[in-house]
């Protein structure tokens, strides 16, 4: 069985890069080679080519191109919101949430214990959304805070509300960074309402290459770089700019938003779908997070009833030519499991599959994984 073959379903992973991506791309390493920091012809004509790529991304986000930073990826750019907010914007406190993705997690727990900056974890509601009440108790007691909390949790797929965020934090004098790596792409976003004081995204979780991302950095904030060396990036992040990742990500952004309305009502189709068939095949089958609520339509999070299959689930699916995944790909090699299953399902017996959708997933790929989990934890549908 080919790559091509299989059922592929860890879109929360990375997604399957769009064709006129790699066209884009290809099309940039043959003919524009020019280094951008060169004053020459070829270096102007490419740093032209990002700047004109910068404008693109920042058109969409309605912000200004000054406000969009490149990066090498989310990670990266959530390093650089929460490093440079304690080091330049007097931050004592940080807030955030125990199920955030560990780039946030463990830059905090760093901070905390290498800098002495307060650390505070917002409660969760039992569907795993944020508990706003408490938000709102830290927000009141929390000197000078950040709060670092994600848009839509890459594991269960609960979306918080930026706007009402923003403005909680905002009028308790504070900076909001929010990580929208799993729903840039999947929504449209407009940061001229001065709600999100930092955001992060990544190219591959929306059909673009992989090692390139950005930073959104509201112009009212002025933060020190984490990569130093050249002036690139207006002195924001040195190195020589990736720009053949920075065209590709562009053009990842732009196919999105032109058929975002259409991909949006085709997933939450599939995944619509996929609860009624795992409810009709598999007894006891259960959804982590709020799933049939205020959830990301790209994720759905399965609870399964013990049984002797539970221990080599993903095994079978993977030989079944499925390809779906226990939680976060960023901890796939841990041993202690999901931190986010294990925060909100303390001592659970019962096994997690994430399943995450993609505009390539048809209704016959559902149908199918259904099927080989029914196989072994229910009746055949």
């Amino acid at each position: 069985m080919t790559t091509a073959q299989r059922i592929y379903l860890d879109n929360a992973a990375t997604t399957p890069i769009a064709e006129e991506v790699v066209e884009a791309m290809i099309a940039m390493m043959r003919e524009h080679y020019g280094n951008p920091s060169s004053t020459h012809a070829h270096g102007r004509k490419v740093k032209g080519i990002i700047e004109e790529a910068r404008g693109s991304v920042a058109k969409m986000l309605g912000c200004s191109p000054g406000e969009i930073f490149f990066t090498s990826g989310g990670t990266e750019a959530d390093n650089l919101a929460i490093r440079g907010s304690v080091a330049n914007l007097g931050i004592e406190n940080i807030i955030s949430s125990a199920i955030e993705h560990h780039a946030v997690l463990h830059t905090v727990e760093e901070l905390h214990h290498k800098n002495g900056v307060g650390l505070h974890m917002v409660n969760l509601l039992p569907n795993g959304h944020v508990d706003m009440a408490h938000l709102q108790t830290l927000l009141n007691s929390a000197t000078k805070p950040l709060v670092s909390l994600m848009h839509a949790n890459n594991e269960i797929g609960n979306i918080i509300d930026i706007e009402t965020v923003g403005q909680m934090v905002h009028q308790a004098g504070g900076i909001f960074h929010c990580d929208t790596v799993q729903t840039m792409g999947q929504y449209r976003f407009d940061l001229s309402q001065g709600h999100v004081d930092f955001l992060a995204g990544a190219a591959h979780k929306f059909n673009g290459p992989k090692g390139v991302g950005f930073i959104y950095i509201n112009k009212k904030n002025r933060i020190p770089p984490q990569i130093t060396g050249g002036a690139q990036e207006r002195e924001m992040r040195g190195g020589t700019e990736n720009v053949i990742g920075i065209v590709g990500l562009t053009k990842a952004l732009e196919i999105a938003y032109r058929e975002m309305d259409a991909k949006k009502a085709h997933l939450e189709n599939i995944k619509g779908l996929m609860i009624q068939l795992l409810r009709e095949s598999i007894p006891d089958v259960s959804f982590n997070g709020d799933a049939e609520g205020n959830s990301l339509y790209t994720v759905l999070s399965v609870s399964l009833p013990p049984n002797e299959a539970s221990s080599m689930i993903l095994f079978n699916l993977d030989l079944a030519g499925i390809s779906a995944s226990g939680g976060s790909a960023c901890s796939s090699g841990a041993t202690g499991g999901s931190h986010v299953i294990n925060c909100l399902y303390p001592g659970t017996n019962r096994t997690t599959v994430r399943f995450s959708f993609g505009k390539q997933n048809t209704e016959d790929d559902i149908r199918f994984t259904v099927n080989q989990l029914a196989n072994w934890y229910g009746q055949k549908s």
